[in-house]
């Protein structure tokens, strides 16, 4: 065995991909990064605006500050104030001397909404994880595995390829079954291919996902209207006039009717809700636009494996209406990019298809690596010429095995007889 054919066997051995240690499904990302930030947000932003309240009325102590008649004592004022908190209802009187007495209780339960809000905000997550997650993951494992595999099938193809020039007596014959291959197809693994083309007419994992999102985007544009409701109706009414002449008390002649009195974490409260309605306005237009993203197909990843044999979803048009599971597919591939060891070996050889000045046709990675091993994509014409002009018989195996010289090789070698 020549160094040249030492050199390509060694090439094309560093050039298959290592077998993965451990089981890939520990590592999957089952949620975009955008609907991760979201989840994020739409949970976590509740949660720390009501750790904020309950510290604050921790810190306070009080929530309420009433401003009794002078002639009551500190246990008669602490009533007071205890007495108003836990009623929180705001008594009116009109021109006439009527009463209208209005509830300010969703004051007291505002810290627990935004709990409740927290809670719903999780459920379309909790929705995702439980019917679409598990599909997706077997899906995602098939089709990593299988891109990975069909790139190291390419390599392993290229070795067998040299291995038989290098034991075909006649060059002629090996060229002439090597094109028969490329006629017959035969270089190429369809599995993958057709699977990812039953996927357009599969639409599970999308379904699910526009119910995630429209779900989530209902229940921000609930929050807003509750938010909104609560100060049109309640956050513009800091004091209020209680009553406590109620029970034992309601005939004593020295209880006034109302007492004024004024809350004191309004202001809190407010800030609150400005705070988680701001921010969840903001997020309904990236919501909107991860569901509108399925509206178009994510190429860039079908491009770089357009270079893997039989894998030509692009080239021969097979993508159809975008709203499918294969497009899913598609965007979680990309967000699990880290997993796909081709990818990045696949990358590099596309940029060097692009950049390279060859006479020859490279369409798949078995081609490019064919010639990196010393063939030729087709078959050459040097020898036939050699031997029509000189009348020598073409040259040995061997010499036609070796690796393409280098241009200094070349420009030492001259012209070759006959082909001049």
């Amino acid at each position: 065995m020549s160094i040249a054919h030492t050199a390509a066997e060694y090439m094309l051995s560093d050039a298959l991909l290592p077998d993965p240690n451990g089981s890939r499904a520990k590592g999957l990302r089952l949620e975009l990064p955008s609907d991760r930030i979201v989840k994020f947000v739409t949970v976590g932003l509740p949660l720390f605006l009501v750790s904020l309240a309950f510290a604050r009325e921790f810190s306070t102590g009080t929530q309420i500050s009433c401003f009794s008649p002078a002639n009551f004592t500190g246990k008669q004022s602490a009533y007071v104030d205890t007495s108003c908190w836990d009623s929180l209802i705001h008594y009116e009187f009109d021109v006439a001397g009527n009463t209208t007495a209005t509830s300010l209780w969703t004051l007291k339960a505002f810290p627990y909404s935004l709990l409740l809000i927290a809670v719903a905000m999780y459920l379309p997550s909790l929705l995702w994880r439980y019917t679409a997650a598990p599909a997706l993951n077997s899906d995602l494992r098939f089709i990593i595995d299988e891109l990975d595999k069909s790139y190291n099938r390419s390599i392993r193809l290229v070795q067998h390829m040299v291995k038989v020039r290098q034991a075909s007596t006649d060059p002629r014959l090996f060229w002439e079954e090597f094109e028969k291959a490329r006629r017959e197809r035969y270089f190429e693994f369809p599995l993958l291919e057709r699977y990812l083309a039953c996927k357009q007419r599969s639409h599970s994992l999308v379904g699910a996902y526009l119910l995630r999102n429209l779900l989530l985007l209902l229940l921000v544009a609930a929050t807003c209207l509750y938010l909104g409701f609560l100060h049109l109706r309640v956050f513009f009414q800091d004091e209020f006039s209680c009553s406590i002449k109620t029970g034992l008390l309601r005939d004593e002649a020295h209880v006034p009717d109302v007492i004024p009195c004024k809350l004191v974490f309004f202001s809190v409260f407010q800030l609150i809700s400005l705070a988680n309605g701001g921010v969840y306005v903001l997020l309904a237009p990236v919501i909107i636009h991860n569901m509108l993203q399925l509206l178009q197909w994510d190429k860039r990843l079908l491009s770089i494996y357009e270079m893997l044999p039989a894998f030509d979803l692009l080239s021969r048009k097979m993508l159809t209406c975008p709203v499918n599971d294969l497009n899913i597919l598609l965007l979680f591939l990309r967000a699990n990019i880290s997993q796909l060891q081709s990818f990045s070996r696949l990358n590099a050889v596309c940029a060097l298809r692009e950049v390279t000045s060859s006479p020859h046709h490279i369409d798949t990675v078995v081609d490019f690596m064919t010639l990196l091993a010393g063939l030729e994509t087709s078959k050459p014409k040097h020898p036939a010429c050699t031997a029509g002009a000189e009348g020598n018989p073409p040259p040995p195996s061997s010499e036609i095995l070796e690796m393409k010289p280098t241009g200094e090789a070349k420009r030492n070698a001259g012209p070759k007889p006959g082909c001049a």
